[in-house]
């Protein structure tokens, strides 16, 4: 990726502000703290089973750039499981209580262990592999319909763009 003179004479400007304020160095602590706490979970022996369509709070962690970061001192955010491949990882969509309205977001509502309503989004554009050792709880589980609307509107917003197949409008499985 080029970079532009005057992009260059932004970051340095946003990271000379960020330092006189403190807020880099507080930055920095939280990809500290995380680590602290990546390292005392990667050598947890607690594997909490799991299953497609279940809500669990994983330790998300401190990210880069547009990734999602869990909350909190513990680094928490709920992860709709989509596909178990197996008893240690599996394909996870990350959620927010942010509610927007494009292509990129799914929207819907489950019931937690209390029984309580939770309005939730699915972040389509951040679906990703995870570790199960990740996992802290289980929230609750998204309803079939629900799960089956967000694996079409997931599928609609991933599906490859058709026109950069070789033979034209046609994927080498037919993919439309």
């Amino acid at each position: 990726m080029q970079h532009t003179d005057s992009s260059k004479i932004m970051i340095v400007s946003l990271v000379s502000i960020m330092e006189s304020s403190g807020l880099l160095a507080d930055f920095f602590l939280l990809f500290d703290k995380w680590n602290t706490k990546k390292k005392e979970r990667s050598i947890s022996k607690q594997i909490i089973g799991i299953k497609e369509r279940d809500i669990v709070f994983l330790q998300m962690g401190k990210n880069i750039g547009y990734e999602q970061d869990g909350k909190g001192a513990e680094f928490l955010r709920p992860v709709v499981i989509y596909k178990k491949y197996n008893r240690n990882m599996f394909l996870g969509i990350p959620l927010t209580t942010q509610l927007k309205e494009n292509r990129y977001y799914f929207t819907f509502t489950y019931k937690n262990r209390s029984e309580k309503e939770i309005q939730n989004a699915a972040l389509l554009s951040q679906i990703r592999v995870y570790d199960t050792k990740r996992v802290k709880y289980k929230s609750g589980v998204i309803a079939k319909d629900d799960f089956m609307s967000l694996h079409g509107k997931l599928w609609e917003v991933n599906k490859p763009d058709a026109s950069n197949f070789p033979i034209k409008g046609k994927s080498p499985e037919g993919i439309q």
